[in-house]
């Protein structure tokens, strides 16, 4: 699977643990920055992402921030995108299961490295329900 990955400074080092696991697992990853440490804005990079998912480029993204809650607001901003900042491995499952996520967000000041590289194990492996939940999405989805 194609996998876009960004991140800012704060989710830095969080976004280069999961590359190397997604990269392990053999996963494509279209990393499109932070690149440092050093202090960006987690705007530019929510936005590079969540474009490559909208034109087909990569299937899902995957956000890492501070606390994730950045990357979501900024990838919901996307009718297309379904963001969703979650903290746990049973919150990524359940927001691809119920609401087919196609963009995950993370926390890297809140969830530890081992949390974050299962919950992203979880997320790519849940597929959708569809049914009842497909109904409630395409209010307010593409």
């Amino acid at each position: 699977m194609k996998l876009a990955l960004a991140a800012d400074h704060g989710g830095y080092l969080l976004k280069e643990a999961i590359k190397s696991s997604l990269l392990a697992a053999g996963h494509e990853v279209d990393d499109v920055g932070c690149f440092s440490p050093e202090s960006v804005d987690y705007p530019d990079f929510a936005d590079k992402a969540v474009a490559r998912v909208i034109d087909g480029r990569c299937e899902l993204a995957i956000l890492v921030c501070g606390t994730g809650i950045g990357m979501a607001i900024v990838a919901n901003r996307h009718r297309e995108i379904r963001a969703a900042n979650c903290f746990d491995a049973y919150t990524a499952r359940m927001s691809r299961e119920h609401n087919n996520a196609n963009v995950l967000c993370l926390g890297a000041r809140v969830i530890d490295e081992e949390t974050a590289v299962e919950m992203v194990r979880v997320w790519l492996a849940t597929p959708f329900a569809g049914g009842r939940h497909q109904r409630r999405i395409a209010k307010f989805s593409n």
